[in-house]
């Protein structure tokens, strides 16, 4: 038992020497990442503007362009998270399902303003300039740079509604579109 005891304290002395003569290191490990140049537009709302009836039905104007009240899309939470950045919008004006070449006095072309706010300056503007044929239809226009990274709520203004030399409208459904881009200059 005696001779138990002599080699279980040795024991336990070994490991006590052998932990004070242990010491610490240390290592490194390097962590990256990278983020991309990004901008989002935010889900325009509402997504599409249906104006009704374009012409006027009685009075001194039936048969021409009635008046048309402004219209706003908005598009909430849009972001570039890079400088340097600029908005564009490309407007198609409003043309007539049917492409047959109206008779004088008549277009098949509903012109109007595009303008977007909030992002570089100067706004974002564009006027569609159809003819009555409703060639040369589409229009484009930048804003100025933002400089920094930014987010902001945009708007989509459509205003200033006019048909070319105020012709009668001929019959049918008519449709056009703003593509709004937002990315780098």
């Amino acid at each position: 038992m005696r001779l138990t005891a002599i080699i279980l304290g040795l024991a336990i002395t070994g490991l006590a020497t052998a932990a004070v003569a242990q010491t610490a290191a240390d290592g490194q490990a390097a962590v990256t990442g990278s983020v991309s140049n990004v901008c989002v537009l935010g889900a325009p709302s509402p997504a599409a503007i249906n104006l009704g009836q374009l012409s006027s039905t009685s009075g001194p104007r039936a048969g021409k362009l009635s008046t048309i009240a402004d219209q706003t899309v908005n598009l909430p939470s849009s972001w570039c998270n890079f400088g340097g950045t600029r908005l564009s919008i490309s407007s198609t004006a409003l043309l007539a399902a049917d492409t047959s070449t109206p008779p004088p006095g008549f277009t098949r072309a509903v012109n109007f303003n595009s303008s977007v706010t909030t992002w570089g300056s100067p706004n974002a503007q564009v006027t569609t300039n159809a003819a009555a044929n409703g060639s040369s239809a589409t229009a484009n226009g930048d804003s100025g740079v933002q400089a920094d990274p930014r987010a902001a709520s945009l708007s989509l203004q459509l205003s200033q509604f006019s048909a070319p030399g105020d012709g009668f409208l001929v019959t049918g459904a008519y449709a056009g579109s703003v593509t709004i881009t937002l990315g780098p200059e």
